[in-house]
Protein backbone atom coordinates (compact mmCIF):
# COMPACT_ATOMS: atom_id res chain seq x y z
CA UNK A 1 0.00 0.00 0.00
CA UNK A 2 1.66 4.08 -1.12
CA UNK A 3 1.99 5.71 1.84
CA UNK A 4 -0.20 8.60 2.05
CA UNK A 5 1.83 12.12 1.93
CA UNK A 6 1.05 14.62 4.97
CA UNK A 7 -1.97 17.01 4.38
CA UNK A 8 -0.17 20.47 2.99
CA UNK A 9 -1.97 23.37 4.82
CA UNK A 10 -3.32 26.19 3.01
CA UNK A 11 -1.66 29.53 2.15
CA UNK A 12 -2.97 33.11 2.03
CA UNK A 13 -1.40 36.01 1.91
CA UNK A 14 -1.57 39.80 1.34
CA UNK A 15 -0.87 41.99 -1.44
CA UNK A 16 3.35 41.73 -1.09
CA UNK A 17 3.15 39.14 1.52
CA UNK A 18 5.69 36.08 1.06
CA UNK A 19 9.29 35.84 1.87
CA UNK A 20 11.50 38.30 0.01
CA UNK A 21 14.73 38.43 -0.99
CA UNK A 22 16.65 41.51 -2.01
CA UNK A 23 19.33 41.50 -4.73
CA UNK A 24 19.97 45.44 -5.36
CA UNK A 25 17.83 46.27 -8.22
CA UNK A 26 16.04 42.64 -8.25
CA UNK A 27 13.68 41.67 -5.65
CA UNK A 28 12.55 37.90 -5.34
CA UNK A 29 9.36 37.66 -3.20
CA UNK A 30 8.70 33.45 -2.61
CA UNK A 31 4.75 32.96 -2.03
CA UNK A 32 5.28 29.21 -1.70
CA UNK A 33 7.97 26.58 -2.35
CA UNK A 34 9.03 22.82 -1.36
CA UNK A 35 8.35 22.66 2.12
CA UNK A 36 4.66 23.84 1.80
CA UNK A 37 3.93 22.35 -1.76
CA UNK A 38 5.91 18.80 -0.86
CA UNK A 39 8.34 19.70 -3.54
CA UNK A 40 5.77 20.16 -6.02
CA UNK A 41 5.98 23.55 -7.21
CA UNK A 42 7.50 26.55 -5.80
CA UNK A 43 5.86 30.05 -7.21
CA UNK A 44 7.78 33.57 -6.66
CA UNK A 45 7.34 37.02 -7.96
CA UNK A 46 10.42 38.59 -9.43
CA UNK A 47 10.65 42.11 -9.62
CA UNK A 48 13.49 43.83 -11.57
CA UNK A 49 13.91 47.74 -11.80
CA UNK A 50 14.52 49.72 -15.06
CA UNK A 51 16.79 48.75 -17.35
CA UNK A 52 18.36 45.43 -15.20
CA UNK A 53 19.57 42.28 -16.02
CA UNK A 54 18.43 39.49 -14.63
CA UNK A 55 19.93 36.15 -13.83
CA UNK A 56 22.65 34.82 -16.11
CA UNK A 57 21.26 32.58 -18.95
CA UNK A 58 21.02 29.02 -17.91
CA UNK A 59 19.29 25.59 -18.31
CA UNK A 60 17.60 23.13 -15.40
CA UNK A 61 15.72 20.09 -15.94
CA UNK A 62 12.44 22.16 -13.99
CA UNK A 63 9.88 23.20 -16.05
CA UNK A 64 9.32 27.57 -15.52
CA UNK A 65 6.23 29.34 -16.15
CA UNK A 66 6.41 33.19 -16.81
CA UNK A 67 3.59 35.02 -16.26
CA UNK A 68 3.83 38.85 -16.47
CA UNK A 69 2.45 41.41 -13.47
CA UNK A 70 3.61 44.30 -14.58
CA UNK A 71 5.62 46.27 -17.54
CA UNK A 72 7.62 44.21 -20.05
CA UNK A 73 10.05 41.53 -19.30
CA UNK A 74 12.38 40.22 -21.64
CA UNK A 75 12.73 36.70 -21.53
CA UNK A 76 15.26 34.40 -23.51
CA UNK A 77 13.48 31.03 -24.60
CA UNK A 78 16.50 28.97 -25.80
CA UNK A 79 18.32 31.51 -28.61
CA UNK A 80 15.31 33.64 -28.79
CA UNK A 81 14.42 36.96 -26.92
CA UNK A 82 10.81 37.72 -26.65
CA UNK A 83 9.69 41.16 -24.99
CA UNK A 84 6.72 40.12 -23.17
CA UNK A 85 4.23 42.38 -21.96
CA UNK A 86 1.80 42.32 -18.69
CA UNK A 87 -0.50 40.05 -19.37
CA UNK A 88 1.89 37.50 -21.35
CA UNK A 89 2.44 33.52 -20.62
CA UNK A 90 6.12 32.09 -21.74
CA UNK A 91 6.64 28.17 -20.77
CA UNK A 92 10.18 27.34 -20.95
CA UNK A 93 10.00 23.22 -20.54
CA UNK A 94 12.98 21.56 -18.79
CA UNK A 95 16.73 21.67 -20.47
CA UNK A 96 15.88 24.97 -22.10
CA UNK A 97 18.04 27.84 -21.57
CA UNK A 98 16.35 30.78 -20.51
CA UNK A 99 16.87 34.20 -18.21
CA UNK A 100 14.84 36.99 -18.21
CA UNK A 101 15.53 41.06 -17.43
CA UNK A 102 13.81 44.67 -17.82
CA UNK A 103 14.89 46.35 -20.88
CA UNK A 104 11.93 48.49 -20.21
CA UNK A 105 12.38 52.54 -18.50
CA UNK A 106 10.08 51.03 -15.89
CA UNK A 107 9.46 48.64 -13.02
CA UNK A 108 8.87 45.06 -14.56
CA UNK A 109 7.22 42.06 -12.75
CA UNK A 110 6.57 38.43 -13.62
CA UNK A 111 4.98 35.69 -11.25
CA UNK A 112 7.46 32.55 -11.82
CA UNK A 113 6.38 29.17 -11.16
CA UNK A 114 9.01 26.33 -11.31
CA UNK A 115 8.14 22.14 -11.16
CA UNK A 116 9.01 20.53 -9.61
CA UNK A 117 9.85 23.18 -6.71
CA UNK A 118 13.07 22.79 -4.98
CA UNK A 119 13.91 26.46 -5.79
CA UNK A 120 14.07 28.81 -2.96
CA UNK A 121 16.52 26.77 -0.68
CA UNK A 122 19.34 28.26 -3.34
CA UNK A 123 18.18 31.91 -2.74
CA UNK A 124 20.81 32.27 0.05
CA UNK A 125 23.56 31.60 -2.32
CA UNK A 126 21.92 33.67 -5.15
CA UNK A 127 21.47 36.31 -2.41
CA UNK A 128 25.28 35.91 -1.67
CA UNK A 129 25.90 35.96 -5.43
CA UNK A 130 24.56 39.17 -6.49
CA UNK A 131 26.20 41.14 -3.22
CA UNK A 132 29.64 40.73 -4.44
CA UNK A 133 28.23 40.82 -8.41
CA UNK A 134 25.84 43.48 -8.21
CA UNK A 135 22.96 43.53 -11.57
CA UNK A 136 23.85 45.70 -14.51
CA UNK A 137 22.02 47.46 -16.97
CA UNK A 138 19.96 45.32 -19.25
CA UNK A 139 20.71 45.20 -23.05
Amino acid sequence: MAKRAAPREPIVLEPNGGRAYEMGRIRAVFKADCAETQDRYSIAEWWLEANTEGPHAHAHPEDNAFYVLEGTMSILVGDVWHDAREGAFVLVPGGVTHTFENRSNARAGILALVTPGVFEPEMEGIVAWYAKNPAGDAR
